[in-house]
């Protein structure tokens, strides 16, 4: 277990650190600050550095983190390049922040052990972008009960409520959900809750570590005047007639219909699952009538691109014929090609089924574009057609594997705690080409109960003999998919995994990561081919089933599990590659970030054009120069040499004038 089974929250941490910060991770320098006043806003680019000291797990999960941010507000982070102000993320003693802007320059943010979880580095970053706690608005009384004598001593400052001339809510409802409320056993002195919610359903509710809430996300966007995300790009349920401005093409010879159910599936949209009436509407090509070859095209309205990668997520019913299919196609305009062109980029084939599918299709374009779903009548016999629903489209990386678990109902209800209630997921590999593979314990291990525990492993592959071992820095990331069909409202629960090459196994001297067949013991799969299995590494504490039942991680009774291995550093790198081929000779690597810091100074080595470059530091008057950095410049050094150069530069006319002067009075003279 990376957390040793328990889910400590970010105060838990702290604590059994011996940490006393303000509020149990706010770091406070002097006067307290506010978010009241515009002069703790950051510029909603915010300039940061990656500490050296940071684990190699904790840096990917930032990087994820700010690509969080960026779908979901318009705060951005860009590498520290010598601007005034700027967040340092160190490896600290704990998870903590200080709030606001303070403008002094280098301002630290700790992510120390065991506080690399997305929730929590999202936590810390909104305590620097100016937020409070929840629980410490002026008007929590009204929600929430704080059981005083329950308090550990002298802990009960961090129960400290504002009031509205310090602590802003923006004129948003109190949030049980935010990401930014401490959880029921807060500080506690003893077994029984410190917080109790005035509401009795939300005492398990209070305290997630998940992802921003949409509170949390409304306060923010207020707070930094956001009108728009940055990675967001569309997203359509197809509840509205207008069908968010996709329109049916003129070049098909059939049409999709906005239905709400149809006899041979789906019975209902993927959006509400038939749960409220008079809504729920989908996308569907019928395909039991027509020829072969009838085409039914639907076009996405103009889109505009900023990154040149994009993700396309939509859900997927078959209930025609194997023999069917859909094509997924972008139509580019460039200024050669103003009337736009088609490239074709996936092709969705598959016999029928029963149940709504998720697809995710990379597009990786750079102009202006129109996402085009075209179905395609097979040869078959159908007796329903094709339908999609709850499409997202947004700047931001595909994962690379889903894993679709099914009756997950069924799943929960007979599973016994314990290696007897484990499933494993099909085999997978690597951006790398490592094989691995992760386990699920539907009720939890037999230590912790009443959770879902999730486990990754490497496994044997066909390409162990060209791979490096042991396996270094490649970092698993397990999601949870919360089905909202919005994906800015999306609460997903994660947890990623980074293998360290010199890390030992507990129970010997063998290298954690090696090969599987040399360090792992012999497995099958349900076909009966065996293989070999690595040891395990992740979380008996990955989700509660009290939050697993919350919001739409269960939805027609199956469950998503999104899956991506790759190195730490590459999570904003857009993949224009389909597959690797291993057997190639490897690009030269260019590292991200210098191996050894040659700046002087405090300051901040990056590389460019692939080689070190020192960045700075700089102030209101002073500023370092030089290849490292190693020299001082000031306002004030500045002024003493332009008043030198004058002087000097007058005692040198006033000499060449006089000189001159005594010679024409000598030649005249004579």
């Amino acid at each position: 277990d990376v957390d040793g089974g328990i889910d400590q929250d970010i105060f838990d941490i702290n604590e059994a650190l011996g940490l006393d910060l303000f509020e149990g991770d706010i770091k406070i320098d002097g006067e307290r600050n506010s978010i009241i006043g515009d002069n703790y806003r950051w510029p909603k680019v915010i300039p940061y550095v990656l500490d050296d000291s940071l684990e190699m797990n904790a840096k990917g999960l930032i990087l994820k983190a700010f690509e969080q941010y960026r779908l979901k507000t318009c705060i951005d982070f860009k590498p520290w390049e010598g601007e005034k102000n700027y967040i340092s993320v160190f490896k600290g003693s704990g998870c903590w922040s200080s709030v606001g802007n303070l403008q002094e320059g280098l301002q630290q943010l700790s992510i120390g052990t065991n506080c690399d979880r997305i929730g929590t580095i999202q936590h810390e970053f909104l305590h620097a972008l100016g937020f409070w706690h929840e629980q410490s608005r002026s008007d929590r009384d009204d929600y929430v009960s704080i059981i005083w004598d329950r308090i550990q001593p002298g802990r009960e400052h961090n129960f400290k409520k504002y009031d509205d001339k310090t602590s802003d809510s923006l004129n948003v409802p109190y949030d049980y959900t935010s990401v930014m409320h401490y959880s029921q056993n807060a500080f506690r002195n003893g077994t029984e809750p410190t917080i109790v919610t005035n509401i009795p359903d939300f005492m398990d509710v209070i305290g997630q570590r998940m992802d921003f809430s949409g509170y949390d996300l409304q306060k923010l966007n207020r707070l930094y005047n956001c009108s728009s995300s940055l990675s967001f790009m569309d997203t359509c349920s197809f509840e509205l007639e207008n069908m968010c401005g996709m329109t049916q093409s003129s070049d098909d010879n059939s049409d999709w219909q906005r239905l709400s159910q149809v006899s041979a599936g789906p019975n209902t949209d993927h959006t509400n699952m038939g749960e409220c009436k008079d809504s729920g509407y989908f996308m569907h090509f019928n395909t039991s009538v027509g020829a072969e070859g009838s085409t039914a095209i639907l076009e996405s309205r103009i889109l505009y691109p900023k990154r040149g990668f994009q993700c396309l997520q939509f859900y997927f019913y078959n209930s025609g014929h194997e023999s069917d299919r859909l094509y997924v196609w972008v139509r580019e305009y460039t200024s050669a090609h103003p009337n736009g062109t088609l490239r074709l980029i996936e092709e969705i084939k598959g016999s029928p089924a029963t149940y709504w599918q998720l697809h995710h299709v990379s597009l990786n374009v750079t102009s202006k574009f129109q996402v085009v779903f075209q179905g395609l009548r097979g040869s078959g016999l159908s007796n329903g057609g094709l339908s999609i629903d709850d499409i997202n489209l947004s700047e931001t990386q595909c994962p690379h594997h889903v894993w679709h678990i099914r009756n997950f109902t069924h799943l929960l209800n007979t599973s016994p705690a314990g290696a007897a209630g484990r499933i494993y997921s099909p085999p997978f590999y690597s951006s790398k080409g490592y094989a691995f593979q992760v386990s699920l314990y539907v009720n939890g291990t037999t230590d912790n109960p009443f959770n879902l525990a999730m486990y990754l492993y490497l496994i044997s592959g066909a390409n162990d003999d060209q791979l490096q071992w042991p396996c270094a820095w490649q970092q698993g990331t397990m999601i949870l998919l919360d089905q909202h069909p919005d994906i800015r409202q999306r609460m997903s629960n994660q947890r990623s995994i980074t293998t360290d090459p010199l890390k030992l196994s507990a129970s010997s001297s063998t290298y954690f990561w090696d090969r599987p067949d040399k360090v792992g013991s012999i497995a099958s799969f349900p076909n009966g081919t065996t293989f070999m299995r690595g040891p395990g590494s992740g979380t008996s504490a990955f989700l509660t089933h009290q939050r697993l039942k919350s919001r739409n991680f269960i939805k027609e009774d199956s469950v998503y599990i999104l899956l991506t291995m790759e190195e730490p550093t590459a999570t904003t790198t857009p993949t224009t590659t389909a597959s690797v081929t291993l057997t190639e000779e490897p690009e030269i690597e260019v590292p991200d970030y210098c191996p050894d810091n040659p700046c002087e100074n405090d300051g901040v080595c990056v590389i460019v054009d692939r080689a070190p470059v020192c960045r700075c530091p700089a102030g209101d008057n002073w500023w370092y120069m030089g290849e490292k950095c190693e020299r001082k410049g000031s306002t004030q050094e500045n002024t003493i040499i332009a008043v030198s150069s004058t002087v000097a530069v007058f005692v040198v006319m006033l000499i060449v004038t006089i000189t001159t002067a005594v010679c024409l009075k000598k030649k005249y003279s004579q």
